[in-house]
């Protein structure tokens, strides 16, 4: 297996980084180095992509439900997040990425919301590959916001019922105006979406890997992506 052929490279990739906490546990560390060494695969990732030709990425950071989880491991992320973005912001000059944040922001700390605008704000003009990072993000509730925003606009006279279509309805989405992603890697051999971009992954080509996030190199990203090359994307019609 080689490099894909650089015709039908995906426009845009999902991906649900899944096994930080496996990879920690495996070498007897604790679950913070899994996330710490979860980014710098998410660094390389980046990077890799962009040479590849890549337009967008979607990343699914943290989600709705990962607040459930004790405490203790939400403040690591927090702090954890607060350093990546940080880090991003120094370096964000010498690179063309322009990163956009998804997911109902307002439950994180305001530190880390400052952030987030002051990273969009500098990168809203780069013109390379765009990251949309998803962070207290969840598909129902994405979908349920667009569903209420095109409620309010026909309650308000602003929208008829009647113009309500697939297209209006996408322009409410998060991801907006980036295409629906052709194809989503999720790590660690799990094999569910998990209620990560529901609406957009309708015809989405999937490839689940054993590989856990921190061990996600080059190569497994060439794997994934000559998958998605050999198959046919037929949208619910017949091949010619």
């Amino acid at each position: 297996m080689g490099k894909p052929a650089s015709n039908i490279i995906p426009s845009h990739i999902a991906v649900i980084m899944d096994g930080n906490g496996r990879w920690a546990k495996s070498k007897g560390l604790p679950r913070s180095k899994g996330h710490e060494a979860g980014v710098k695969s998410l660094q390389e990732f980046i990077k890799y992509a962009g040479k590849l030709g890549i337009k967008y990425i979607t990343i699914y950071a943290f989600s709705s439900e990962n607040w459930l989880r004790p405490e203790s491991e939400v403040k690591t992320l927090m702090n954890l997040l607060r350093k990546y973005l940080k880090s991003e912001l120094k370096t964000a000059q010498k690179n063309e990425v322009r990163y956009r944040f998804i997911g109902d922001l307002f439950r994180l700390d305001a530190d880390i919301r400052d952030l987030i605008r002051d990273i969009e704000t500098l990168t809203k003009d780069k013109q390379g590959l765009t990251l949309n990072i998803a962070l207290s993000y969840g598909g129902k509730d994405e979908i349920v916001t667009a569903a209420r925003a095109l409620a309010t606009e026909v309650k308000e006279g602003r929208l008829t019922p009647d113009a309500i279509n697939e297209e209006t309805f996408a322009s409410k989405l998060l991801t907006y105006p980036a295409p629906y992603p052709d194809l989503l890697i999720r790590t660690s051999g799990e094999q569910r979406i998990s209620n990560f971009l529901l609406w957009q992954l309708a015809y989405t080509e999937m490839v689940f890997v054993d590989t856990l996030w921190p061990d996600f190199s080059a190569k497994d990203l060439d794997f994934a992506i000559n998958e998605f090359q050999n198959r046919k994307r037929r949208f619910g019609k017949i091949e010619d």
